[in-house]
């Protein structure tokens, strides 16, 4: 497709997005004339009764937990009651359909986008093409995923396109780092794991320390570096077409303490969680179990954190990613949309009630309960708490202290403080020239840019 009918196309759909846009909020104001503004506030006030049986139902135990899941479930049940009373039965729903629509054709205009104007901050990480490995060696753990590295038969695929396979043995501790380097040393030149990701990132920081390339194959359970790769989740064995005919990428490789992560390193009251031996064969029953006295307790650690400088205090928890989460577009939470902007997410949560659990809920992002910032350098330390004698004293104890850390989902116990950095673009890998998720990786969603390219003007600094 030429460079004229990709203009086209990201015209034609920026045009629709903000008319879908246009007439849901017109669908909104329709509704509000006929049955008023009440109706707008008894839907904010079910959100927030939500939210408290929510916060009573993790922060509790016994009735109190048992009240606080009935009005989980009760409230939202009510508000639809409330509307289809009110005659929003067919507004509403045609409300959620038209903004759905502008958000697909907004996000449409910026993939067909191709203008020599865009700006360099919003484009995607460098492709160049990959020299097929002579020596690949695939470090691949049977456990993982449920099985995967069986039920895919990716041994004896990697196999046959000449990659040399080392297997974990299930139920023992292995030092998977360890193994990587004496790959190397016996002259391996990529290193590639099938496993979650706290096994990619040990592997991954061999690599780049001796600037190889590196392979990832989606056998984990989440696979959220696969996924934001663009790579198949659905079927690993894809992962392994780069080894024959692949393309390189260079993304940023996080630092915790000395220790890599590729995805995210949590603080506090999941990482005290992640921590229980029990956490691995029961996930829900053992948070369940622990957030009452992690949250309403006083058994969970709050936690200071400085973020390029700026304070962030008294955080439950806290939540540190390799590159932020989109956060403009809700149609891509829960995914980064670059690996290689060079700057560390900052998510911090900060609940204390019944009554903030409700102003979260209903403000969201604009609510002191949540802290969303980005950083190159963010040092945690355990909170000084309300007690302490003086500031020199409350510091010191903070250095003393040792906090509960998960990184890449993997339980340890670091010492404060715990810093986190970025190393930009430190990490090469090696990607399948056709990854069926990188038509998703798009800017995050700009209406302005919508706005400019349904009107047809050049945005700022643009070449006419």
């Amino acid at each position: 497709m030429s460079r004229a009918d990709h203009s086209d196309r990201a015209r034609s759909l920026a045009r629709c997005a903000v008319l879908a846009a246009a007439a849901a909020v017109l669908v909104v104001l329709l509704s509000l004339l006929r049955t008023g503004p009440l109706i707008i506030l008894q839907g904010l006030a079910g959100l927030a009764v939500c939210a408290v049986g929510a916060w009573w139902f993790l922060a509790h135990r016994g009735v109190v937990r048992v009240l606080g899941g009935a009005l989980a479930v009760g409230a939202p049940a009510a508000v639809l009651a409330l509307f289809l009373y009110g005659g929003l039965w067919f507004t509403a729903p045609a409300g959620v359909a038209l903004w759905a629509g502008a958000l697909a054709c907004a996000r449409g205009a910026l993939r067909a986008d191709r203008r020599p104007e865009r700006p360099a901050a919003v484009r995607p990480a460098a492709v160049r093409p990959g020299r097929p490995p002579r020596r690949p060696v695939l470090i691949m753990n049977p456990a993982s995923g449920g099985g995967k590295v069986a039920r895919f038969g990716l041994v004896e695929r990697a196999e046959a396109l000449g990659a040399r396979v080392l297997l974990l043995t299930p139920g023992t501790r292995t030092d998977v780092e360890e193994l990587a380097r004496k790959a190397v040393a016996e002259g391996a030149d990529l290193l590639g794991v099938a496993g979650g990701d706290g096994t990619q990132a040990l592997v991954a920081a061999v690599a780049a320390e001796h600037d190889l390339p590196f392979l990832v194959i989606s056998a984990g359970t989440r696979n959220h570096l696969a996924m934001d790769l663009g790579l198949d989740r659905s079927d690993p064995s894809r992962c392994l077409d780069a080894l024959t005919d692949g393309v390189e990428l260079r993304v940023d490789l996080g630092d915790v303490a000395g220790r890599a992560f590729v995805n995210t390193v949590s603080f506090g009251v999941y990482a005290a969680i992640v921590q229980r031996p029990e956490y691995r064969d029961a996930k829900a029953g053992t948070a369940l179990d622990a957030l009452p006295d992690l949250l309403a307790g006083g058994a969970g650690e709050r936690l200071d954190a400085l973020a390029d400088g700026l304070p962030v205090t008294g955080q439950q928890a806290l939540l540190v990613s390799n590159n932020p989460y989109s956060a403009a577009d809700p149609l891509e939470v829960g995914r980064r949309p670059r690996l290689d902007g060079g700057e560390l997410g900052v998510l911090g949560i900060r609940v204390d009630g019944a009554a903030q659990a409700a102003d979260l809920a209903v403000r969201g992002a604009l609510s002191p309960a949540l802290t969303v910032l980005t950083s190159r350098r963010v040092e945690v330390r355990a909170g000084a708490g309300d007690d302490s004698d003086s500031a020199a004293d409350s510091a010191a104890d903070s250095a003393a202290a040792s906090i509960p850390v998960a990184v890449d989902g993997e339980a340890l116990t670091l010492p404060t403080p715990v810093v986190c950095t970025l190393r930009p673009r430190a990490l090469r890998v090696l990607v399948p020239r056709n990854r069926p998720g990188a038509m998703d990786q798009v800017p995050e969603l700009n209406w302005r840019r919508i706005a400019t390219l349904a009107l047809d003007r050049p945005g700022p600094g643009a070449r006419a």
